[in-house]
């Protein structure tokens, strides 16, 4: 896949080795935060590699200029059990430099057609309540809220709610 959105310079292509670097750059920006995730450190690219779908995984990058990776999308499965075979977790992280560029849509629209393509028809996220930018992006491409786990774990020693969003595709049924 090479999308590109010409109005924001941003081009979609699937994630490369050579992208490690920046990919976990942008993950561990995402974790200092303290509103993305329970992790507060980026894993090695090894371990994030192994838990990632290779075909459901891609990085914005600038269209315009040095090619600089600006946010990633992956997937990995919920289980390894047969019956949720079409059912993947994914995880989207856009760098705050390239934040309100359209970067974290253009990364959902290309994992939904990823992954509508291989017969998967459920895509699946938690998200902190307090992370209202990434709530209002996956509504926006057709995400609905489950529900909220309410204290589900502990992030510095407070407890914090999830919502579980979900995407089902209309496409694949």
């Amino acid at each position: 896949m090479n999308e590109q959105t010409e109005a924001s310079g941003i081009a979609v292509r699937a994630m490369r080795p050579d992208d490690a670097e920046r990919v976990l750059a942008i993950y561990q920006e995402g974790l200092d935060t303290g509103q993305a995730s329970f992790e507060t450190k980026a894993p090695a690219w090894s371990d994030f590699d192994a838990a990632k779908l290779e075909r459901h995984r891609y990085v914005a990058a600038d269209a315009t200029s040095s090619g600089e990776v600006l946010g990633w999308i992956a997937a990995g499965p919920v289980s390894d059990r047969c019956c949720y075979s079409g059912v993947v977790e994914h995880s989207i992280y856009v760098s705050p430099r390239a934040q309100g560029r359209g970067v974290g849509s253009a990364l959902l629209a290309a994992l939904i057609a990823s992954t509508e393509a291989e017969g998967i028809w459920t895509i699946q996220s938690g998200v902190f309540p307090e992370n209202t930018s990434s709530l209002r992006l996956h509504a926006k491409a057709g995400f609905r809220t489950v529900g909220v786990r309410e204290r589900l774990g502990r992030l510095n020693g407070r407890w914090r709610d999830v919502v579980l969003l979900e995407r089902r595709s209309p496409i694949v049924l």
